[in-house]
């Protein structure tokens, strides 16, 4: 399972990087009040209980060497290594120590036999500085190695979601968040009625309400869980609108995906020479949707939307709890994968998020007509295309974009089914600038003694209609 971890949302300039009349795409949705919003987000923070201080982190990696959870096309220690990534991401978290251990069953309680888990108890009770142990598996149950170990426990889960919560600016991004943060909320609230239960006190009945204390929390995260979905199913149509007036505008869209960290932000920037995006080496360093206009060589208009960082080894509930950012993909006219070439589990990461995109039914138009991009070739000693089909580029040092647009705008006329045609023009009519407004001119050869001009230009079906039936040509 992956995430693709959601970009930045607030659809930073979609109309105004080349697209004309944007102001109507803030419509107010009567959705949450900013300040709900926050006092959600900070309620939940003290509730999932990873907590805002510094943590001194001992790294955990079961091994599995065989069977079928044996992971494939990857090593315990580059695994290891993005776990260790995953830490050095969040601002005076630090990683004390770092083991490997070999296990038949990551799923089970203990995640160990009994042989590695009293090594790893003694490991830890001899180092006392350690605050927390980050178990790098999908998830656990923490409340029995938390009994054992005395500090705090993490999943990837949780680890990832603190991440998330930490780079969360925009009021979607924190909705989401929040709802991706149920599950930790429903798994704490079972270890707190155990406890209570052994206290003898997690079955009685609160006075006068006919309800126990369990029942009574399960029925307040309930509501809590539809609030949020309201207020989020209120942004997906707003979403629904942004994505209709730039279908409107005919402005084609193409979306950017790939591994977190392989330099999607950086590649848009430097297709689009927009100033305002600072790419940041970390990973999920953008947690929202932003659009950004650029123009490929045939002077077309297109809109890039930068999307989510994937990473592996995530549950199903994440990439839920951010499905209205990745519905984007789905309505978008291109798909334009990119990969870290120079990193040891490139082929792994692309197989990520190809079975990612596979889940949420991407249309198979789509899939077929990806556009694969080679990035970061200038940190590969002599590097050699293996694929023939993928675009090398380098988008730190802007090489290869002239191949690259190229072979995007190649692919948005094929999808979008726009046209490329000559066609012959009054110069004393409206013809040439109603072209220049509603399609995209490539070429435009004067005829004077005619007064009359050949104008090259790419136009979709439903412009074209418009031409002939305003100007009655043939």
């Amino acid at each position: 399972n992956l995430i693709k971890i959601p970009s930045r949302i607030c659809l930073h300039s979609a109309e105004e990087e080349g697209v004309q009349g944007g102001a109507d795409v803030h419509e107010d949705f009567d959705i949450l009040e900013d300040s709900e919003v926050e006092e959600l987000f900070q309620q939940q923070h003290i509730l999932t209980k990873v907590g805002s201080e510094d943590h001194r982190v001992l790294v955990v990696h079961p091994d599995v060497k065989w069977g079928s959870k044996k992971p494939q096309l990857t090593t315990a220690e580059l695994m290891m290594a993005e776990a260790v990534g995953l830490v050095n991401t969040l601002q005076n978290w630090t990683v004390l120590d770092k083991v490997i251990l070999s296990t038949k069953a990551p799923d089970r309680r203990t995640i160990f036999g009994k042989g590695n888990f009293k090594i790893l108890t003694e490991r830890i009770k001899g180092k006392p500085q350690i605050t927390a142990v980050f178990v790098n598996v999908e998830r656990l149950s923490p409340r029995e190695l938390e009994e054992a170990w005395g500090v705090k426990v993490l999943d990837r889960y949780s680890v990832v979601l603190h991440i998330f919560r930490c780079n969360a600016r925009t009021k979607e991004a924190k909705l989401q968040i929040s709802l991706a943060e149920i599950p930790l909320l429903r798994s704490r609230l079972k270890d707190e009625v155990a406890k209570l239960d052994q206290q003898g006190g997690g079955s009685r009945y609160i006075m006068g309400s006919g309800e126990t204390f369990m029942e009574v929390q399960q029925r307040l995260l309930k509501e809590r869980e539809l609030k949020i979905r309201s207020a989020l199913e209120k942004l997906r149509k707003k979403r629904q609108l942004l994505r209709s007036q730039r279908k409107s505008r005919e402005f084609p869209v193409v979306s950017v995906m790939g591994y977190t960290n392989c330099g999607k932000t950086t590649l848009i920037k430097a297709l689009t020479g927009d100033v305002k995006l600072q790419p940041r080496d970390q990973l999920f360093a953008t947690l929202d949707v932003t659009v950004h206009g650029g123009q490929l060589p045939s002077r077309m208009t297109v809109l890039y939307v930068d999307t989510i960082g994937f990473l592996s080894q995530l549950p199903h509930q994440l990439i839920d709890s951010f499905s209205a950012t990745l519905e984007d993909v789905a309505h978008s006219d291109l798909i334009v994968h990119v990969r870290d070439i120079s990193h040891p589990e490139t082929l792994n990461q692309k197989v990520n998020v190809l079975n990612v995109l596979k889940n949420l039914q991407i249309p198979e138009c789509l899939m077929n007509s990806i556009v694969e991009v080679h990035n970061k070739i200038d940190l590969v000693d002599n590097y050699e295309q293996s694929e023939p089909d993928a675009v090398p580029v380098s988008a730190l040092k802007e090489q290869g974009l002239e191949e690259l647009k190229q072979r995007i705008e190649a692919a948005i006329v094929k999808s979008t089914g726009k046209h490329i045609l000559t066609v012959k023009v009054e110069l004393s009519s409206a013809q040439l600038s109603w072209l220049y407004k509603e399609a995209t001119v490539q070429e435009v050869d004067v005829v004077a003694d005619e007064g009359t001009a050949l104008v090259k230009v790419i136009i979709s079906n439903a412009a074209y209609g418009r031409y002939r039936k305003l100007f009655q040509t043939n």
